[in-house]
């Protein structure tokens, strides 16, 4: 499979139009992935363009690429939107870096009641690191879409979010399991999937979300860290959608 790279003037180029990588992706296609004048790769914006190309120059500080082909690529619908506790040490970012491979089209980090790594003042810094960190990933995994990261959100606004979109919050001691209820019908709204910090969801926050008309569902008979519970869940769901 070509190398794939990301530009945001892929957005309007053209077969026939040349596209310079420059900056980092410069450097990471030609001194990190080591692309050579004549190698075919492939070029995204991100937001739905598909370039196919062949590379006409390359340096660490330009990479030129001759379009050959152009697809644009619709953007899923549902959308899967993962709703992640921030968690201590990385496993908050390996969950968003794993969600991002297996599909999910939205990230929210939520500063749920017990989690032990607050961003308070430090919420820009930690939204830029996600973003990097789901931008890399997306682009290892041939994307045609960047899932967007939101700003930082509280249970109250995720109480709210239940209003409008079939929220379904990954509860150890649920009832129902995500596998039966996963290809409902979302009538075009999100799906998004809430994962507890490591201590898990407190009780008050269960019967706010609930109330509100979020669905309580389990993966299974057995316990999953905050690191891994969202990878599975959006898996079961690219299965129920017909995306895999």
């Amino acid at each position: 499979m070509a190398l794939h790279f990301v530009t945001d003037e892929a957005a309007s180029a053209e077969p026939g139009d040349v596209v310079t990588l420059r900056g980092s992706e410069a450097h990471h296609a030609s001194t990190v992935r080591r692309v050579r004048v004549d190698e075919a790769v492939t070029l995204g914006d991100g937001r739905g363009a598909w370039l196919a190309g062949l590379v006409i120059a390359a340096s660490p500080q330009q990479v030129d690429v001759r379009i050959t082909g152009r697809d644009d690529v619709p953007a899923p619908s549902p959308r899967f939107v993962l709703v992640q506790a921030l968690a201590k040490g990385d496993r908050d970012e390996l969950a968003i870096q794993a969600a991002t491979e297996l599909g999910v089209d939205a990230i929210m980090p939520w500063q749920a009641n017990r989690c032990v790594s607050r961003w308070d003042a430090k919420a820009e810094k930690g939204l830029a690191r996600w973003r990097t960190i789901v931008r890399e990933a997306a682009k290892q995994a041939h994307r045609a879409w960047i899932p967007e990261v939101d700003a930082l959100v509280r249970t109250a606004d995720l109480v709210r979010l239940a209003a409008t979109s079939r929220v379904l919050v990954l509860e150890p001691s649920a009832s129902a399991r995500l596998t039966a209820t996963a290809a409902e019908a979302s009538d075009g709204r999100d799906v998004v999937l809430v994962v507890g910090p490591e201590g898990g969801i407190t009780p008050d926050e269960l019967s706010a979300l609930e109330g509100a008309g979020a669905r309580l569902v389990r993966l299974g008979d057995t316990v999953l860290r905050t690191s891994t519970a969202g990878a599975a869940a959006i898996s079961v769901l690219s299965a129920a959608h017909g995306r895999w």
